[in-house]
């Protein structure tokens, strides 16, 4: 049986470099190799692509001059009816095809539909959401926005550009303070908490919105839920057949779950100088405290796993996302927070729960990009007809005789 090749694509510029690079070596260790062709491709933070066996050596990102000197720095684009990787230098020639890409990044430039639109343009079958839902399942004002359209349960918030606050932060700070305090600040398309702050005096919020706009543009503010359990859960599948996967409890000692709570763990796992921890010491999202499966009574754990197939679908993300909610166990009132098109470990511990292993969440997030790519070029995107023939035969041409030199 000929193995089908995939492409696995990680890094990228991105603040959450890391932490896919974590991710993907996951992914990788567990992908079948009776049934798959594995091939590293690593985006660096300079938006390089790079190949070869070494990159599945996490290793090897303790000194990222080595991937430049021994990797193979490539192209990937449509040739003659295959997917190819070409060697950017001399010899420019094709390194190998891929069957289907596997994109496991996190973040700004990459997971927000940036990487998946480039998928998208030059034809290759790809795993997870396409364009529109990797860019409303990455900005986090989009997404409230349209689950609050489909009458879902989000908290009360508030949003502005970093111009908005820097002509007038007076009025911006007055719109905020609309919402009770506390709240909780956070860059609209960042992940893994990175510029989020939660804040309980006007003195604070400044700071928390100071922080925030080094890392975006836009900046969500809104209320923090009371008495808060915080409970996550995957949904796997696209906008036909959902299932979801068993429930956790996040654990943390801080007010929200942090970058550190996530993918650090502990002092082995530091990430210093940029540099990927090394073999061993991160287990990714996998390494965050938890409670699994939660501690949830029936009514609120359907009301869970009802609203995250819904708040998937209005999305239209497919794949195995991750949706965050969080719970007042006061008013046992349920909020949806936010989705992860590619969660941190692609949550391969919440199907776990549910005796579903890591290869068999792989295997079904691969079959499913197969479909989407099959639905995708069954659809009509062209019609077979020039209208630039008819333009020419009307004396279109005519007017651009005067731009001859200009087109030269």
């Amino acid at each position: 049986m000929m193995k089908i090749k995939v492409g696995v694509i990680f890094g990228g510029e991105s603040v959450e470099h890391e932490v896919s690079v974590i991710s993907a070596m996951q992914a990788m260790n567990k992908l079948d190799q009776d049934k798959y062709d594995i091939i590293p491709i690593y985006i660096t933070k300079d938006r390089e692509w790079y190949t070869g066996e070494m990159l599945k050596d996490i290793e090897v990102y303790q000194d990222l001059s080595l991937i430049k000197k021994y990797g193979k720095n490539v192209v990937l684009y449509y040739n003659k009816g295959r997917f190819v990787l070409q060697n950017k230098k001399f010899p420019k020639s094709i390194v190998t095809d891929i069957d289907i890409v596997f994109p496991i990044v996190h973040g700004t430039n990459v997971e927000d539909g940036g990487l998946q639109g480039y998928l998208q343009t030059i034809g290759v079958p790809f795993v997870g959401s396409d364009v529109y839902a990797s860019v409303v399942g990455q900005d986090k004002v989009f997404m409230k926005d349209i689950w609050k359209a489909s009458k879902l349960p989000v908290t009360d918030y508030v949003w502005f550009y970093d111009v908005d606050y820097k002509q007038d932060s007076e009025d911006v700070i007055k719109k905020v303070e609309k919402l009770d305090y506390p709240v909780i600040v956070k860059p609209a398309t960042t992940g893994s908490s990175v510029g989020i702050a939660v804040c309980s005096t006007r003195e604070e919020l400044i700071n928390g919105i100071d922080d925030a706009i080094q890392y975006d543009k836009k900046i969500l503010v809104e209320e923090v839920v009371q008495h808060l359990k915080e409970v996550n859960i995957a949904v796997m599948g696209n906008y036909e057949h959902q299932k979801v996967s068993e429930i956790e409890e996040v654990i943390s000692s801080n007010k929200f779950l942090t970058y550190a709570d996530k993918y650090i763990g502990d002092d082995n796992g530091k990430l210093k100088g940029g540099k990927v921890p090394v073999k061993g010491t991160s287990k990714g999202m996998a390494s965050a405290n938890r409670k699994l499966p939660a501690d949830l009574d029936d009514k609120v754990r359907k009301e869970v796993e009802e609203v995250a197939i819904e708040a998937f679908k209005a999305l239209g993300s497919s794949g195995n996302s991750r949706i965050d909610f969080l719970i007042d166990e006061e008013k046992n009132k349920v909020y949806i927070n936010e989705i992860n098109s590619i969660p941190g470990s692609l949550a391969f511990y919440l199907w776990d729960a549910k005796d579903i292993d890591f290869s068999s969440v792989l295997d079904e997030m691969i079959n499913i990009g197969v479909k989407d790519y099959k639905k995708r070029v069954s659809k009509t995107h062209s019609f077979d007809t020039n209208i630039l023939q008819g333009f020419a035969a009307h004396g279109g041409v005519k007017g651009l005789k005067g731009m001859k030199g200009k087109l030269r």
